[in-house]
C-alpha cells in the first residue's frame, strides 16, 4: 500500500497521493490529516481515503459523511 519515492523517513505532516489501490509518497512524513475531522493519522493506520478529492479520512465514517457532501 506505501510506496516511498524518498528515501527515508521524515517527522511531521507527509505529503501524499492517492491512488485506487495505494499512495505514494511525495513528501516524507509520519502522519497525514483527516479532511473530515482534522486529526492525525499514522501512515500505517491510513486506510480510508478519495482518490477524487486527494483527501484522506480517519475512518469509514468520516469518509462517507464527508462524500455526502
Amino acid at each position: 500500500m506505501l510506496m516511498n519515492k524518498d528515501s527515508g523517513p521524515a517527522s511531521g505532516e507527509a505529503k501524499l497521493q492517492y491512488g485506487p489501490n495505494g499512495f505514494r509518497v511525495l513528501r516524507g512524513g509520519q502522519h497525514v490529516f483527516c479532511a473530515a475531522s482534522g486529526v492525525p493519522i499514522a501512515l500505517d493506520e491510513l486506510r480510508y481515503w478519495s482518490v477524487e478529492y486527494q483527501e484522506a479520512y480517519a475512518s469509514a465514517e468520516l469518509a462517507t459523511e464527508r462524500l455526502k457532501l
